[in-house]
Formats: C-alpha cells, structure tokens, sequence
C-alpha cells in the first residue's frame, strides 16, 4: 500500500460508488479519496435481516457512507450504511453538489483567463486561504462584487475572468409574502388603492403586489435573505397601512408560509 495515499478518519461521512456485491456485503471505491477501495458489510447496510442486497445498493450507486474503521497498513476500510442519518447524508450530497459547482465556475475562469493547470492550482490554493470552499468565493464575489477578493493577491485579468463567470450565477433568494385586506368606500376607492400600490411596487425593487380579487392583494418580497426581506417588508406594510387610512379606509394583513429557493 502506498504510504503517501490518504485515508479517510473514523467517523467521516464519505461519498461512494459501489462496484462489486457479494453475499456478505459490497465493495464500494470512496469518490474523495481517488476511489480507493472499502467494503460495506451487510450488517452495516440495515437493522435486521437482509434477506436481498440488492435491495439496498446496486452496483455503479452512489452511496453516502459513515467511516467505521480503517487500517492503512492493510488498505481495509470498514464502511457503515445504517449508522448515516438523513441529515448526514443530505449535508454530505450539498456538499459535493457545491464542490462540483465549484469546480465547474472554476474551469470556466481558467477557459477565459487561459490558465495553465499549475496556475489554476495556484488560484486554487489563494481562494482557499480566504473562503471555506471555492464555490463559496464565487457566491461572494456575485452577491457582494470582487472587493471580495482584495488581498488576495489575484491578477487583475483572472479577477476579471472570475467576475465575467460570476455574473452567470443564479444567487438564492428567500420570498416572504402575506394577503393584505384593503377597503376604501370613497367613490374613488378602487383608483385611491390602486395608486398607492402601484407607486409602492414602483418604488421598492424585489417587491411584487398582486390582485387576488376584491379585497385581497397578496404583497411578496424577494431577497437574498429572511432579515433582509422582513427589513423590507415593514416599510411597505406601514405606508400602505398609513394611505388607506389616511383615505378613510380599511387595512389588515395575514402573513403566509415563507419560501426558500436554494441555488443547491
């Protein structure tokens, strides 16, 4: 066995495809760490007995796996199925879902910036001593812009490269919206109501106002976050509240389910 090639720990969650099944388990090559190989026992695959394997893994499956031991003078690696939560293994495919976004944001600066292999290491390596991983220097230079990057020490050409990458990303957003109630019995009610909305969904971007059918507007925001939708939220609430009761009308508002749209 090589003694330069790395091992996972004990305990780590790892990502794994499995190659071979026999009667007592699968063996299994670990995604992570250049596809050395492990072995899933069936007892480790489920509580209780396993009356078909292939019930549980197939072969060329990708599985999410607890490391339970392992023996590097051996090459043995002990894998475990059951003993991964859902959390765990949820967690664990986010993870390599924005590590191969981020691979794939990378490869498209180096295709712009004509980056050698030894310069994308490089890259690499200075993202890294400033962001956790390199998907998330991408999301930060597109939420935030390439200040991000001072300090850095990136070539003004590669941070162009990586800007020009970045303005392709679709960042996540959270919506949150509610029903608004709004009754004004002046004559001109309907028109006094509709002004005030329309100058509002006019004025404040990432709003959107919309007529569900006398008296119910549903009123959503969208943003990058919950704080800093809600921040937005409360001004257009209270102005509204202010115009229709300045009118002689009527105002309520019930707040609806929020929504997440993640990029991942």
């Amino acid at each position: 066995m090589s003694d330069d090639m790395e091992f996972p720990a004990p305990g780590e969650i790892v990502l794994s495809t499995v190659v071979k099944i026999i009667d007592q388990g699968a063996y299994v090559t670990l995604d992570e760490y250049n596809n050395i190989q492990g072995f899933l026992h069936t007892q480790e695959i489920a509580s209780g007995w396993i009356k078909a394997i292939n019930r549980y893994v197939k072969k060329g499956e990708k599985k999410v796996l607890r490391v339970k031991k392992v023996n590097p003078s051996r090459g043995d690696i002990d894998l475990s199925l059951k003993q991964v939560s859902n959390d765990q293994r949820k967690k664990k495919l986010r993870e390599v879902k924005r590590y191969e976004k981020g691979q794939t944001l990378l490869s498209g600066v180096a295709e712009r910036a004509s980056l050698s292999e030894d310069q994308v290491g490089a890259l690499e390596t200075k993202l890294y001593e400033k962001f956790d991983t390199i998907y998330d220097a991408f999301l930060n230079v597109a939420q935030q812009g390439t200040d991000v990057l001072n300090g850095t020490n990136i070539s003004e050409d590669i941070v162009d490269a990586i800007q020009d990458v970045c303005s392709k990303i679709k960042l996540p957003t959270v919506e949150i919206r509610g029903v608004m109630e709004l009754t004004c019995n002046k004559p001109d009610g309907v028109v006094k109501i509709k002004d005030i909305l329309t100058s509002l969904d006019e004025r404040y971007a990432g709003s959107n106002i919309t007529y569900l059918g006398a008296p119910k507007y549903r009123v959503a925001i969208t943003a990058g976050d919950f704080k800093f939708a809600e921040k937005m939220l409360k001004p257009i609430l209270v102005e509204i509240q202010k115009g229709i009761e300045k009118n002689g009308g009527t105002f309520s508002f019930t707040r609806e389910e929020s929504r997440k749209n993640r990029e991942d």
